[in-house]
């Protein structure tokens, strides 16, 4: 196919183009991608980039599915690499302590104490503790007052010492 020239992709000739290419290349985009959504924005990009690379005139289908192509298989690399940072994440949350207790038995109870903590007075504990925030900054962080975020880490403080209670012989 020859290159036709034209001036904008709101020009008659490229939506002739797209009415008529369109629905292909979204078919090969959708084959490519792991979802619709995806599709659309591999889609919509690989036109683009098309359109700019051949000097803003209508591409050579080959030039587009190859653009789609490479466009869904970055997405998907971009999309792994992503989920695989995100597992990581979620299995460090399950370590909240460095490994300096001297028993696991303490460590799984502190960390379950810690965890039936109210969402809003653990968050406080945390940026405190392991945060070493001031209450001002706490407060600034987590849009409270400084006299609120202050009793969350009492609260907090009070929880836990009626759960390490448990622990004395």
């Amino acid at each position: 196919m020859s290159l036709l020239s034209f001036s904008s992709p709101g020009s008659s000739r490229w939506k002739a183009w797209l009415d008529a290419h369109g629905e292909m290349f979204f078919l090969y985009s959708r084959q490519q991608t792991r979802s619709e959504a995806d599709a659309k924005d591999v889609f919509q990009d690989a036109l683009v980039e098309a359109w700019q690379k051949t000097d803003r005139r209508i591409p050579d289908k080959a030039l587009v599915f190859a653009t789609i192509r490479r466009r869904a298989i970055d997405l998907g690399r971009s999309t792994d690499r992503r989920s695989k940072r995100e597992q990581l994440v979620a299995a460090d949350l399950d370590n909240w302590f460095v490994s300096d207790f001297a028993k696991e038995d303490t460590r799984r109870f502190l960390k379950n104490a810690l965890g039936e903590l109210p969402d809003l007075q653990r968050e406080v504990l945390i940026l405190r503790v392991w945060g070493d925030l001031s209450f001002p900054a706490i407060a600034n962080l987590t849009n409270v007052t400084v006299a609120t975020a202050t009793s969350r880490y009492r609260y907090a403080l009070e929880r836990l010492r009626d759960s390490l209670a448990e622990l004395k012989p």
